[in-house]
């Protein structure tokens, strides 16, 4: 892997290259300052004023330079504008043909301006980054905050790109009005989707994009779904990305996430009436709902080790294999057979195709639009979460055709039995493999020398937002301040989970534990709220559904607050750690000890522990996409099978405390379930507390 510092230096255009902040001096200069502290030649306080009056220097030569450079393009426009201005008295086709390439040309120049500032930008983030890791000190914050919020900020020329924004706005228009649009004499501001948009000016608004993409909903949703990003993608990764790209491939992942959602959900409401049905106890309904998840822990890694390979197949044998599992599990009732019911939730199990989903968005889908693709993945498991309950509650009813029973219990089976039959029929038809690289398949990085189609695509990352190729300062930050050339070594990806896991560092490590923590919570309330609530309230299988329903429906507005507005007010380690506060308040409110158990209690308590868990699952992914090591971004042991395996183990554990928490009656059910969810949040917490206290 090339270092930072190298990559900066290659990718600078040569006429511009005295403009670029000073990478290379200022890591050296943070390496001079740890070495002087350490002989005590310098204290930190003359340390930060120094680097920030450096850092002063440096942004403002970028900022000079890039209000001349606007000033140059507002300049062409305007001559541009004179020509145009002069062709509507005098109409000539010609003319306007060449005054349309002189618009297009002003734009490949802009383009290459707008990459300018994107790499100066991710040039201060990762040097702010390695001085806070080198002095244990927040010093992004301490600096963005005092200057960005400066009434003479340069600082926010950087961030802000009004100037920019207008300059794309002004040859959008331009290339609009000289285009023929059958005498219609709308513009774009009256109708900005007109179709024969310009290349050009779609490349413009994409770069428009990432430089103003900020902690936002679909920043959050991107970290959220664990989807890695890469920081500087070679031209040739954004031509393959296009070329692979098929919309309609892209809907059927979101379909196989939703339904695959609705699926593990569906059966919460009525998993305890089979159960009975059957004649086991309503406890072992956490055995069958857990039986799904015991299959993905392991479906998880072939599904990944496959996707390295193929995108249709492993969408059609997911496919085959949950509509045997739906069909297992509803003839189960007829078979009067518990074991047929568990190896039908277990079917179901091993096809979840949730790492094929994540996969083909990170390695198919284009990078301008990897971020909606990614919120679409999160949008579309929340729906499921909340349409799966929602659902078992109007599948109320009982009847008979030939020998097969139709009722509440084994209706979520041949309903899901024949939305996979509907979704392969589609699957097949309408499913286009992407074209396999072999370097991809092998993991060797790809070069090309393609500048031009660079400067058109840009590069992937904003500026302080996250980092995901994180320089290797979780394992080899002293390597590469002694080296621009990283081993190759630190981009292979990991061999085994094994080797994965020896990967994490301890940050790492309390993040996954986090995940575990909320995952095992949320799992006690959902897989025991039919049993709980029959028990207190005698509530009927409609009133759990409607209920189960409404907390899934709480997940986008959550997101949403969170990823568009609390992220941008507090830190996410703050919110990280009220979050898991507020899970444990959530966990104590919902214990029954003295008083009676009351639906309000259930419910506030219940609603209270599901929705931080969810803040918390956000923000702690978020965390996680920026701190795991690059080589965890790639193959097929990455950061999102770790995380997978994670959550997936402790519904696993979660479900089978249920089941064997139902030996000691249901009276004693809630409590006994709680216990270890309270325990587990508790030592999450105190984890939380050392681990970014030793850090910071």
């Amino acid at each position: 892997m090339v270092a930072f510092g190298k990559k900066l230096k290659e990718r600078q255009i040569q006429e511009w290259q005295g403009y670029y902040i000073n990478y290379k001096v200022m890591k050296k200069k943070v390496k001079e300052y740890a070495d002087q502290i350490q002989a005590g030649a310098l204290n930190q306080r003359y340390v930060l004023k120094d680097f920030s009056r450096m850092l002063d220097k440096e942004i403002e030569k970028v900022v000079l330079f890039l209000l001349e450079q606007q000033g140059v393009f507002a300049s062409r426009i305007s001559q541009l504008n004179e020509q145009q201005e002069l062709l509507q008295e005098q109409p000539d086709i010609s003319k306007v043909t060449e005054l349309r390439e002189a618009y297009r040309n002003v734009g490949r120049d802009l383009l290459k301006l707008l990459f300018f500032v994107e790499i100066n930008a991710i040039g201060l983030r990762k040097i702010l980054k390695k001085f806070d890791k080198r002095f244990g000190y927040k010093f992004t914050d301490y600096y963005v905050k005092t200057r960005a919020n400066h009434p003479y900020s340069q600082l926010q020329q950087v961030f802000n790109n009004v100037g920019l924004g207008a300059v794309v706005g002004a040859i959008s228009r331009n290339l609009a009005d000289l285009q023929d649009r059958e005498g219609s004499y709308l513009s774009i501001y009256d109708q900005p989707a007109l179709p024969l948009r310009e290349p050009v000016v779609d490349s413009m608004e994409a770069a428009i994009d990432r430089l103003s993409y900020s902690t936002n909903f679909l920043n959050y949703s991107v970290q959220r779904s664990l989807i890695m990003l890469e920081e500087l993608p070679t031209p040739v990764e954004e031509q393959v990305d296009d070329q692979r790209y098929h919309f309609m491939s892209l809907v059927l992942n979101l379909a196989n996430t939703f339904l695959y959602m609705i699926n593990t959900y569906i059966v919460v409401p009525t998993a305890d009436d089979y159960s009975m049905s059957l004649g086991a106890a309503a406890t072992v309904c956490g055995i069958v709902i857990g039986a799904m998840a015991v299959a993905q822990v392991f479906s998880s890694v072939y599904f990944s080790a496959w996707s390295n390979r193929s995108y249709f197949r492993p969408l059609v044998f997911s496919s085959i294999v949950l509509f045997v599992g739906n069909v297992m599990y509803a003839l189960a009732y007829d078979l009067h057979s518990i074991p047929v019911l568990l190896i039908g939730r277990i079917f179901c199990g091993l096809g979840s195709a949730r790492a094929v989903n994540r996969r083909y968005i990170s390695d198919c889908v284009p990078l301008r639009i990897r971020m909606q693709a990614s919120a679409g993945f999160v949008s579309a498991s929340a729906l499921g979460m909340a349409c799966g309950p929602a659902l078992a509650g109007l599948l109320q009813t009982n009847f008979k055709i030939y020998k097969l029973t139709f009722n509440q219990e084994t209706l979520p089976g041949w309903v899901m039995a024949f939305a996979w039959l509907i979704y392969l029929i589609w699957l097949w038809i309408s499913f286009r493999e992407p074209a396999q690289e072999t370097d991809e398949v092998n993991n060797v990085p790809r070069k090309s020398n393609a500048e031009n189609d660079a400067l058109e695509k840009g590069v992937v990352q904003p500026l302080l937002t996250k980092s995901v190729d994180h320089e290797q300062d979780n394992e080899g930050d002293q390597e590469c301040d002694d080296s621009e050339e990283a081993p190759e070594e630190s981009r292979r990806p990991a061999n085994s989970i094994v080797e994965a896991y020896r990967l994490l560092t301890p940050s790492v490590k309390v993040q996954l534990l986090i995940y575990f923590m909320l995952k095992y919570a949320m799992e006690v309330l959902l897989s025991e709220s039919s049993v709980v609530t029959a028990y207190y309230f005698s509530w009927s299988t409609s009133t759990v559904s409607i209920f189960l329903a409404c907390l899934g429906l709480t997940v986008l507005p959550v997101n949403i607050a969170v990823g568009s507005y609390i992220s941008n007010i507090f830190e996410d380690r703050q919110i990280l750690l009220a979050s898991e506060i507020m899970v444990c308040l959530g966990i104590l409110l919902s214990f029954q000890v003295i008083i009676p158990y009351s639906v309000p209690q259930y419910v506030c308590s219940g609603l209270l522990m599901f929705v931080f868990a969810e803040v918390l699952e956000g923000v702690n992914l978020s965390l996680l996409s920026r701190v795991m090591s690059s080589r965890l971004s790639r193959g097929t042991y990455n950061g999102g099978l770790l995380s997978t395996e994670a959550g997936t183990i402790a519904r696993v554990i979660a479900d089978v405390t249920i089941t064997l928490a139902g030996y000691l009656g249901q009276s004693r059910l809630l409590n006994v379930t709680l216990l270890p969810s309270l325990l587990i949040c508790i030592g999450s917490i105190f984890a939380t507390c050392r681990t970014y206290n030793s850090l910071y």
